[in-house]
């Protein structure tokens, strides 16, 4: 089966062409997050991010960059949290939600969301150095203000890079340009953490080895049956007469899936949790005293792991809500049914239609909430239980890549299909 998914698709040209493309596009991702910038220890800065495990987590994100403080260090961070504040802004301001449900109008807020990524990438930028340059590592020496705007407009510049190279992904249709940015970042460390466990390994860690083995194993089990599963809503369609023919009278269902939003929602929570801090060390140094304690406890409490943890918790269950409302319009699907004559058995087309999907869907995404929440926060009990760094087998990673290449593997599927439809 797989050897003939194969064929067809290096039979395909474009299709062929497409992939390639995308492949070059995340090699050129890696060789771009291995250019470091001057000035750094690395070797220092690997420790400090090996030695907490939120800040590991956000290093995972950005691909490894931060790591290396490579060109790229923050990853599409800033582009995300630029579409998450748009998204929030198209909730409460009734224009922009209408601009949303047009083409031009799309393009509008997508053209506005890559300005506001400049200056968050900047800000983003310019918190970490400082956040680094404070750590007992050595991992700077002394910053020049010439050097600390260096630092930020190269930093920038990778960000805007990698946004660019995420919107040519997703106009190939192969998948999210984001997810696969992503998903390349954490594939890579891989290797790194298998030969770390290679070398490290003695037999007193068997059991713990075999462990950490299982859980993967279930998790991505999980993983595929939440991603997978769904609730089919019966739909009936009534009867029309036409002179002497009859049309309708089909049945058919609607799919609601368990988890609409996909890896989405982690995404999110980990861009908006370092938005608070982000933010912090621009008051650290205030004239005022309040305002500097104030800064200084929330970054203090930010690199707590049981506050991020719980904060992580909450973020990941109500943008899995959030984002649902975002992409499922119950009143529109009620409406389209209605317009096409379509029914739930049992329930009156309008208004009780759309209540009834909404119910429907809130408690099926209730259970795909709890279960992307647990597995999000899976590496930081992992860490508590056995004190072993687990980013790279942890739920965070094994969810977005499992769901990255079910989501690709999807759309290479649709592509092949519509082209045997072209050729009929």
């Amino acid at each position: 089966m797989l050897l003939k998914k194969l064929e067809q698709i290096w039979k395909a040209k474009d299709l062929r062409k497409d992939i390639f493309f995308v492949l070059t596009m995340l090699v050129i991702f890696r060789l771009a997050a291995h250019i470091p910038i001057p000035g750094v220890d690395i070797q220092a800065l690997q420790n400090f991010f090996n030695s907490n495990q939120i800040l590991g987590l956000i290093s995972m994100f950005s691909g490894g960059g931060m790591e290396n403080f490579s060109i790229v260090m923050m990853g599409i961070a800033p582009y995300i949290t630029s579409s998450i504040i748009f998204q929030l802004l198209g909730m409460i301001i009734p224009k922009l939600e209408e601009m949303g449900k047009e083409e031009s109008g799309r393009q509008k807020i997508n053209m506005w969301t890559r300005w506001l990524t400049v200056p968050l990438a900047a800000m983003q930028a310019y918190s970490m150095i400082i956040l680094l340059s404070r750590s007992s590592q050595g991992i700077f020496g002394a910053i020049s203000p010439f050097e600390m705007v260096t630092m930020i407009v190269t930093i920038t510049a990778g960000t805007i890079f990698l946004m660019w190279i995420g919107e040519l992904i997703t106009e190939k249709k192969i998948g999210n340009g984001i997810s696969l940015l992503i998903f390349a970042g954490i594939v890579s460390s891989l290797p790194k953490t298998l030969q770390q466990v290679a070398v490290s390994f003695d037999q007193s860690q068997l059991f713990t080895l075999i462990g950490f083995i299982v859980i993967a194993l279930v998790t991505i089990v999980g993983v595929v049956i939440i991603t997978e599963g769904q609730r089919n809503v019966p739909v009936q369609y009534a009867k029309q007469i036409r002179g002497n023919r009859t049309y309708g009278g089909a049945s058919s269902h609607l799919p609601l899936r368990v988890n609409m939003a996909g890896v989405i929602p982690i995404i999110f929570a980990v861009s908006v949790a370092l938005f608070p801090p982000m933010i912090a060390q621009f008051f650290v140094n205030a004239k005022t005293q309040m305002v500097a304690k104030a800064a200084e406890w929330t970054i203090t409490t930010f690199q707590n792991e049981l506050v991020y943890g719980v904060m992580y918790f909450v973020l990941v269950f109500a943008f899995t809500f959030f984002y649902t409302e975002v992409i499922f319009h119950p009143t529109q699907i009620a409406e389209n049914l209605q317009k096409q004559g379509g029914f739930i058995p049992g329930i009156r087309p309008g208004r009780n239609t759309s209540e009834y999907l909404a119910h429907t869907t809130h408690k099926i995404i209730l259970a795909g909430a709890l279960f992307l929440s647990i597995i999000a926060i899976l590496p930081l009990i992992m860490r508590y239980f056995t004190g072993i760094q687990s980013l790279a087998i942890g739920g965070t990673s094994l969810l977005i890549v499992v769901s990255v290449v079910i989501e690709t593997v999807k759309q290479i599927d649709s592509q092949l299909t519509m082209r045997e439809y072209e050729g009929i």
